[in-house]
């Protein structure tokens, strides 16, 4: 079994796969997803068997490498942390977290803890009025598991607006949504270079990187990826941009804008250096100060599943990209 605590991403087939059923097979692999909601994921292309789309009911064969995109979070258990939470809204269905930059999202490979679902399995489970509890309680709720259903995903080293659902079905409502790309999603980037352009579309498929699995790229082969951009603000030598996404692709701004050639700042997995060739003495070690990429998530808004009400939620940039701001 694949868990959270696993990548689920990539799967090779073994003599035990083969001939089961494409959903089935997955369904048996990946905790916290039905089969429905896999066969929706594989329905949109987002699960590729040797790097070609492929239907539900595909028979597997030995030797078969699946490539899935998670672009959701899987309903999983985790270890409540005492972890202070930015809580932009909440009420008994939902919440919308201000998530800081270096804050992993989930518990994956390697980590298991200091993440936003650790920290929101606690909050979730015993409320503000438990934070100062010590002795036998606080022992016994380090050893307890709270459930809750992370919708979508930010990269560690972006900081903003994400939204989580506190039962399955307010999970399942909020999913729909993002499949159906009716949740708006606007982020703030500064990138490397001077856009000629005000505005734009990037519209190319990405896939992972054959050579560096952790990273993404742009390729033929790839799943659809759509981001709108629109410049905010002018510098000498880099551009501030606000970013609309219409799918939700692993790393997708980032590798989008560095396709174009004008990368995030302070993003070394996709800037290839650009950060090195900064001219201006302030400017550069400001920008080594960060620590971080200068990505934000700035706006979301979707409908609310029980009330229907269309909500929206925005986030101020963190201090130290504004500081950088200043700087430039």
């Amino acid at each position: 079994m694949i868990d959270i605590q696993q990548d689920p991403s990539q799967i090779k087939v073994t003599v035990e796969g083969a001939g089961k059923r494409l959903d089935a097979f997955l369904s048996e692999r990946i905790e916290g997803w039905s089969r429905s909601r896999l066969q929706r994921l594989i329905e949109n292309g987002d699960v590729l068997v040797n790097e070609k789309p492929a239907k539900p009911s595909y028979k597997l064969h030995d030797g078969d490498e699946i490539d899935v995109d998670l672009v959701e979070v899987p309903v999983a258990v985790f270890e409540p942390e005492n972890i202070p939470l930015d809580i932009v809204f909440e009420d008994e269905y939902l919440a919308v977290i201000n998530k800081p930059a270096g804050m992993v999202v989930h518990p994956g490979a390697g980590i298991s803890s200091g993440t936003l679902a650790n920290a929101l399995a606690f909050y979730f489970g015993f409320g503000s009025s438990d934070l100062g509890i010590a002795g036998d309680r606080q022992s016994e709720i380090s050893n307890l598991k709270s459930q809750i259903g992370l919708v979508h995903r930010l990269d560690k080293d972006t900081s903003g607006l994400i939204v989580v659902a506190k039962d399955e079905q307010t999970h399942e409502a909020l999913a729909e949504q993002f499949r159906e790309r009716t949740v708006q999603k606007k982020y703030i980037a500064l990138v490397h270079g001077s856009i000629r352009e005000n505005s734009g579309t990037i519209d190319r498929p990405i896939a992972r990187d054959r050579w560096h699995r952790t990273k993404m790229t742009v390729a033929a082969n790839g799943r659809h990826a759509l981001s709108l951009w629109k410049v905010r603000e002018r510098f000498e030598k880099f551009t501030l941009l606000d970013v609309l996404i219409k799918t939700g692709r692993t790393h997708q701004i980032r590798v989008h804008l560095a396709s174009i050639n004008h990368p995030v700042v302070g993003d070394a997995t996709y800037n290839e250096g650009r950060d090195n060739t900064i001219n201006d003495a302030d400017v550069k070690r400001a920008v080594e100060k960060l620590d971080r990429f200068f990505l934000h998530s700035a706006s979301l808004s979707f409908t609310h599943p029980k009330s229907t009400e269309r909500l929206k939620f925005t986030s101020e940039l963190p201090e130290e990209l504004a500081q950088l701001l200043k700087t430039l």
